[in-house]
């Protein structure tokens, strides 16, 4: 914390696809939005200095720590390990390994980021796997939290009844639900749909009772958008595909919509009437509203903003660490994981 108790946010400023010029504008903008933050911005210097100057940030709020190198694109996890103290995403992880951060934000490589997080923070007690959580919207009356949405490939019941756990946790920190609705993606909703992994998930989820969470069985892809559940969990090839498909489709809506509104003259003023609607499905669809992942299991928060996000797509991913810190979510996960082991006599569910 900082003198005046403010929680800190570590911020890798040269993360992104743009780098300083988005990131410190969002942070700028996420500064008005949380007077009760503190940041912590680590790259170069000079660059983030001019950044801030432009977009007229209260100098009281940002702490700028110079770092003379930075993790690319297309650095694997071992090179990036290798350069952990010297680059902005190595120093940015251990401002919250030491304390000096509550949490941490990066739009750069995620192999990257996973690895030296994992590395530096070690995961939480009988948390086998990180996973990659994500909210996102829903025809019902909240957010849906996903995971895993790319971190593991391939995973065991356990790894999924691990995410399960986290996920219940992220919903009931973040989107204020007491009891989430938890659902196991499958190719169908039958008992006997599905692999072996998913069977045996689904059994060990029924028997979880004691856990803040409703288990409501297998959802399938076409069902994620409905608000149905509050919480869907698969393994990370699987998530990840079903992420990118959503948002090509949530493209493909928003071009379409472009095109036949000015495919005639007729069309042209079709749009003017139906403006408001229009400006509401473009913002619901908009995945700068839904910024930010969370990577789950590690012991401290760190926040997967998109490579791609605009300013305020940065500031969204922003206000959700800070909403993680407020809620405690590390805590109520390690509190999840004493109540299993409570009901199971010690017994760890590391996969």
């Amino acid at each position: 914390m900082t003198q005046g108790g403010k929680p800190r946010i570590a911020i890798d400023a040269m993360g992104g696809d743009v780098g300083p010029a988005v990131m410190v504008a969002g942070a700028v903008m996420a500064q008005t939005q949380l007077p009760g933050v503190d940041f912590l911005l680590f790259g170069d210097e000079a660059a983030i200095r001019a950044e801030l100057s432009a977009h007229q940030a209260d100098m009281a709020r940002f702490n700028v720590i110079h770092c003379p190198e930075v993790i690319s694109g297309s650095d694997k996890p071992t090179q990036a390990i290798r350069r952990a103290k010297t680059t902005s995403m190595g120093q940015m992880i251990d401002a919250v390994k030491t304390g000096k951060a509550q949490a941490a934000l990066s739009g750069g490589n995620t192999g990257a980021l996973m690895a030296m997080s994992k590395l530096s923070l070690r995961m939480l007690p009988s948390i086998d796997r990180p996973a990659i959580a994500a909210l996102l919207p829903t025809l019902g009356t909240n957010d849906m939290v996903m995971l895993d949405l790319g971190a593991n490939t391939e995973c065991n019941a356990r790894n999924l009844f691990q995410f399960a756990l986290m996920g219940a946790a992220y919903a009931r920190s973040f989107l204020d639900i007491e009891r989430p609705r938890v659902a196991l993606l499958n190719i169908g909703t039958e008992e006997l749909k599905g692999t072996d992994e998913l069977k045996e998930a689904a059994a060990l989820l029924r028997e979880a009772k004691y856990l803040d969470m409703e288990f409501q069985g297998y959802i399938e892809g076409d069902k994620i958008s409905r608000g149905e559940a509050d919480v869907v969990v698969t393994d990370g090839f699987s998530g990840n595909i079903a992420l990118k498909t959503a948002e090509g489709t949530a493209r493909f809506v928003t071009d379409l919509l472009k095109r036949a509104f000015t495919s005639s003259l007729r069309s042209k003023l079709g749009f003017l009437i139906s403006r408001p609607a229009a400006e509401l499905l473009r913002h619901h669809l908009d995945p700068n509203n839904h910024n930010g992942g969370v990577l789950l299991g590690l012991n401290g928060l760190v926040v997967k903003s998109h490579g791609g996000a605009n300013a305020r797509g940065v500031a969204n991913a922003i206000r959700v660490a800070a909403k993680l810190i407020d809620h405690q979510l590390t805590r109520k996960i390690t509190e999840d994981l004493e109540s299993f082991r409570a009901h199971h006599k010690g017994e760890e569910i590391a996969g």
